[in-house]
């Protein structure tokens, strides 16, 4: 005779005891707390000044035998002045060829080397680089320069440059994005070149090959480059090339120093419209501090803190409480002595308004009350680890010493970095919202249907929507 009671017992220990299990098994599997980030290290470096000016930073670094050699020149869209996009128009032509080589012999080159060439332009400065197998390093640095010294500007080359940029600016200029960036840049520096986002397609098509060569000739010299090579390479044969490639270039001008005039207080609210639009691109900011203020570190947390991550402030609530975007994020973007703060969201229509207040409101708390040690202690492991996980690449490093160099910064900015972030505290955080993010002074960009959002921002930023 089965006695049931004893079977339903037994089944109950059964249970208990792989409840039990399971509980064991999970915890065992639990991965271990993620320990401190360390102070960053930075890799021996070797320098050298030449008589002309030219300034040479090279950091043997890592094991896999690569190395990227960058020509970081001080010429961008601030030097353009008033000819917006022309900075970009020479970078393009830069490789398409010099006056003993051809765009082809270039790309072939660099290809057998075991690498390409790449010009990047921004608002401060030109970049010509090379990745490359190690034992090419030297024969990279003489393509380089000659690309830098003796482009050729070939004239048949312009118009399908031209092409190429128009089918950019008309891209862009449909996109709502880059339309709220381009208004709320021009909020903050008006006629300064930081401000000039977009040409007009007659601006663009009016520039000639002499005003591209003109460009290059007063704004690329010696005196405003900086040589970096980091990767695996021979370091001797590396500075020999660099000083037989660039001893004799000329000096050239000294950087152009102009920092646009603070926008602080200048407040706008606009809306651009486009008529039907499902979302509405959120562009919410204002003027801040620049890497050389001693809060900067402190206000990077700050932003990291609200908008800066995923798990950060802004995008838990707009994002996964409200459900009202999908990628929203904040940013601390900086320039030659010059900074901003921005939050940036793509939200459904209905919720514009809703979303600025959100938004607003997520600042407000962080300034009437500091954040629990735990909220910020998150934070700062994830500024600082990311901070040395992007620099621990060869491509890293050189981004963050031409940074350095930009600047004027210290090479203990970044030996110091992580215990600086360390060192920041929750009373710290919510002072930097309350001296830098100030509700009074900020701009709000709107690209959305206008008739369905003007009424909905119309609360926010100086007291009404503009048109």
């Amino acid at each position: 005779m089965i006695d049931h009671r004893l079977m339903r017992q037994l089944a109950v220990l059964a249970f208990a005891m792989s409840a039990v299990m399971a509980v064991a098994a999970i915890a065992k599997q639990a991965p271990p707390e993620g320990g401190k980030p360390k102070d960053f290290t930075l890799p021996e470096k070797q320098e050298l000044r030449l008589d002309n000016g030219l300034e040479v930073t090279a950091v043997p670094f890592g094991a896999v035998p690569k190395a990227t050699v960058a020509i970081v020149v001080r010429a961008g869209a601030l030097n353009a002045g008033e000819d917006t996009w022309l900075a970009d128009l020479t970078g393009d032509f830069l490789l398409e060829g010099t006056a003993t080589r051809t765009n082809e012999s270039i790309a072939r080159e660099a290809a057998a080397m075991g690498g390409s060439v790449n010009v990047a332009v921004d608002d401060d400065e030109t970049t010509i680089s090379g990745d490359v197998l190690a034992e090419f390093v030297p024969e990279m640095v003489v393509l380089l320069a000659d690309i830098v010294r003796n482009a050729s500007f070939p004239a048949s080359e312009l118009e399908r440059l031209q092409r190429d940029r128009l089918r950019d600016l008309s891209v862009a200029k449909a996109d709502p994005q880059q339309m709220a960036f381009a208004a709320f840049r021009e909020a903050l520096y008006a006629d300064h070149p930081y401000g000039r986002v977009f040409p007009t397609e007659a601006q663009l098509t009016g520039y000639t090959v002499e005003d591209v060569r003109a460009f290059h000739a007063n704004n690329f010299g010696a005196r405003r480059t900086h040589v970096f090579v980091s990767g695996k390479f021979d370091v001797d044969r590396t500075m020999a090339a660099i000083e037989q490639a660039f001893g004799d270039w000329q000096a050239g001008p000294q950087p152009l120093v102009k920092p646009p005039e603070p926008a602080a207080g200048k407040v706008a609210t606009q809306v651009i419209d486009r008529p039907g639009a499902s979302q509405s691109n959120i562009l919410l900011g204002l003027p801040t501090i620049n890497p050389v203020d001693d809060d900067w570190v402190p206000l990077e947390v700050t932003d990291t803190l609200l908008g800066g991550y995923f798990s950060s402030r802004i995008t838990s609530n707009i994002r996964e409480d409200k459900g009202y975007t999908y990628s929203p994020y904040s940013t601390l973007s900086a320039r030659y002595r010059d900074g901003y703060w921005a939050e940036v969201a793509a939200v459904t229509t209905n919720v514009t308004g809703p979303a600025v207040e959100e938004i607003l409101s997520e600042i407000n708390s962080l300034q009437d009350e500091p954040p629990s040690a735990q909220e910020l202690d998150a934070v700062k492991n994830y500024t600082a680890g990311t901070f040395v996980l992007q620099n621990s690449t060869r491509n890293g490093i050189i981004n963050v010493l031409s940074f350095l160099d930009l600047h004027g910064l210290p090479d203990t900015y970044l030996t110091n970095y992580v215990s600086n972030v360390f060192a920041v505290t929750p009373e710290q955080v919510s002072a930097m919202a309350k001296k830098y993010l100030r509700d009074e002074d900020m701009t709000l960009v709107v690209v959305g249907d206008r008739s369905q959002v003007s009424e909905q921002v119309a609360p926010y930023i100086g007291g009404g929507a503009a048109e």
